[in-house]
């Protein structure tokens, strides 16, 4: 049976300028990771950019992956959700994702929380509205 990581969040930079000072003192990476509170691979990430600018080069993090905002729904997929919405008012994220899927060959464009979104956006999500009148019937 594997054993579980221990999960280190992202660190700060003056856990890499302490991590990078022992290490010069003690020359032993794992000595140095224990006393910073990170990994032993967070240190091989940083030490290229250590050997190039040194401790500047500790300073800054950029993140990675998507950059927020990327990946949004066209338009008109957005449009065709708020008509539908309209329409059919009593429809919720699935049947709504469904039905813009069913117009697209079955082709999905969209999740149900990408809905909820579109919806919430524009103000007209209104969670439970649909359950109360449920229960009242």
């Amino acid at each position: 049976m594997k054993t579980k990581r221990v999960y280190f969040p992202p660190t700060t930079p003056q856990q890499r300028k302490l991590l990078f000072e022992i290490w010069e003192q003690t020359n032993n990476v794992t000595a140095a990771s224990r006393k910073a509170h990170v990994g032993r691979t967070t240190f091989y990430y940083w030490k290229p950019r250590f050997d190039k600018d040194g401790y500047a080069g500790l300073e800054t993090y950029e993140k990675t992956g998507v950059p927020k905002g990327t990946g949004r729904v066209a338009a008109e997929v957005e449009t065709k959700v708020l008509e539908l919405h309209e329409q059919h008012a009593d429809w919720g994220k699935h049947r709504l994702t469904d039905e813009v899927a069913k117009a697209n060959n079955w082709v999905p464009l969209l999740s149900p929380n990408t809905v909820r979104r579109i919806l919430e956006d524009a103000g007209m999500w209104k969670p439970g509205e649909n359950r109360v009148k449920k229960k009242q019937l």
